[in-house]
C-alpha cells in the first residue's frame, strides 16, 4: 500500500489530487466504482496477482464509462 500512498503525496505535490477527486466523484467515476469489487482489487494488491488486476481493468476498460473515465484521467494528467 506504500505505493498508492506515493502516487497520493505526487499528485498533491503536482496539484492533481483535486482534479482527480473531481474524476473520480463524476457520473462516469461513480458507475465505474460500482462495478469494481473493492474486496477483489485489494486481496490482489495484498498478493501482487497482477493477472487479476489486469482482469478487473480490462473489464471496466471494455464499458463505455470506463472508455471515458480512462480517457478524462489521460487528459487531465497531460496538463
Amino acid at each position: 500500500m506504500r505505493s498508492f500512498e506515493n502516487i497520493g503525496r505526487e499528485l498533491e505535490r503536482q496539484g492533481k489530487a483535486d482534479g482527480i477527486k473531481r474524476l473520480a466523484e463524476s457520473e462516469d467515476g461513480m458507475k465505474v466504482s460500482r462495478m469494481i469489487d473493492a474486496a477483489a482489487i485489494e486481496n490482489a494488491a495484498k498478493t501482487g496477482d497482477s493477472a487479476a488486476l489486469r482482469s478487473i481493468l480490462g473489464s471496466v476498460l471494455s464499458t463505455e464509462e470506463g472508455k471515458r473515465l480512462a480517457e478524462s484521467v489521460k487528459r487531465f494528467m497531460k496538463d
